[in-house]
């Protein structure tokens, strides 16, 4: 299948190197960096979620109705509202945006965030909370029929949605995570199996383990799986490398400020495993393969999406390619300057990686003709 590029649809222009100075919703700016996306290659961005943000879902509905193609990403924990209440408002969100609605299912990888809003399960068992509610938005999305539930976690009687997705047979649910709990629920459950950027030989070990729970799950196939990097781009390596230096200073800066880019709880230590697997990549050392980079990783406590990749386009496409050809299908990007850092990834690199896809899956072909 052909690669596919996700965004990030930020809310307002606050980053690791940018506090924030505004208030959390510009709109202007959201739809602005929704058409930098749509309109330089980017197939998806995700609208993400944490227990302060604004509701992710309504903005996606705002940016459906200024953008004509991009699929549109909603991040939804499972705590935060019922599942059949859920599936109907996400049906409706994919009737408003012309069946380009996805939703990205969060566990949970802070106990702090989601004691913000009620939420005391312990994390295994919001692994499993997140396993049922995955099977109930399947079934109230595909079925005609009035249907009972009976789970730990959830439970009603004759159920049926009215509303149904335009998307046949339903839209795709990504996942992530990188526990024992997560590899089980997502391999099983999930469309796309979301992972943060590692190096090469981790995130083998971890499809590795994905194929390994989608077999014992029954699955005939793997999940989609998907990447995320903070690309640093230049025109020559040199410029690249003193970018990503400014960048780490910037970080620092705003570190110092101690003005806050959003509301997010976070702990101290990381808990979720995702985050203690780049703080290892990080102990090992700041350059990893061809391009990855761990310093900012490492200044951030492995605060989610945070590995980078440093170079020219010509050599962050070349890394791209490299998971590419590990099996990931999905490519996660956000920059640091998140506008200016879409416009040029979009321009810069896209392009190129697609390219590369495209020979050598006509070069398969012919290889299977011959």
């Amino acid at each position: 299948m052909p690669v596919e590029f996700l965004g990030i649809a930020g809310t307002n222009p606050a980053s690791e190197v940018t506090p924030r100075t505004g208030g959390p919703l510009d709109l202007d700016y959201t739809a602005r960096l929704a058409r930098a996306h749509e309109d330089n290659g980017w197939d998806r961005i995700l609208f993400a979620y944490h227990s302060g943000s604004p509701d992710p879902a309504q903005v996606a509905a705002y940016v459906a109705s200024r953008t004509e193609r991009i699929n549109l990403v909603v991040a939804h924990r499972p705590n935060v509202a019922y599942p059949t209440l859920t599936a109907k408002t996400f049906a409706t969100l994919d009737h408003i945006s012309g069946g380009r609605f996805e939703v990205h299912v969060i566990t949970g990888g802070s106990t702090a965030d989601q004691a913000a809003e009620g939420d005391f399960l312990a994390k295994d068992d919001r692994y499993g909370r997140t396993r049922e509610f995955i099977q109930i938005l399947k079934l109230a999305w595909t079925s005609d029929h009035r249907f009972d539930f009976a789970g730990e976690h959830y439970r009603f009687e004759q159920f049926v949605a009215d509303i149904k997705p335009l998307q046949q047979p339903r839209p795709r649910i990504s996942f992530g995570g990188s526990s024992a709990a997560a590899y089980a629920v997502g391999a099983a459950e999930a469309d796309i199996f979301a992972l943060w950027g590692e190096p090469l030989a981790g995130t083998r070990e971890q499809l590795a383990t994905i194929d390994a729970e989608a077999a014992r799950a029954g699955r005939s196939d793997r999940p989609t799986t998907q990447i995320a990097f903070r690309p640093i781009l230049a025109p020559t390596e040199e410029l690249a490398w003193e970018k990503a230096g400014s960048i780490l200073g910037r970080i620092k800066d705003v570190q110092a400020g101690g003005v806050p880019i959003s509301t997010r709880l976070r702990s101290k230590s990381p808990e979720n495993a995702g985050s203690q697997r780049l703080l290892k990549a990080v102990a090992e050392g700041e350059r990893h393969d061809r391009a990855l980079w761990t310093a900012p990783t490492g200044l951030t406590g492995g605060g989610g999406n945070s590995t980078a990749l440093v170079g020219t386009p010509d050599t962050v496409a070349a890394a791209l390619l490299d998971y590419y050809d590990l099996g990931i299908r999905i490519f996660s990007a956000r920059g640091y300057d998140i506008y200016d850092d879409a416009i040029d990834f979009g321009r810069y690199v896209i392009p190129l990686v697609r390219s590369e896809v495209a020979h050598r899956e006509q070069q398969t072909r012919k290889e299977l003709a011959s």
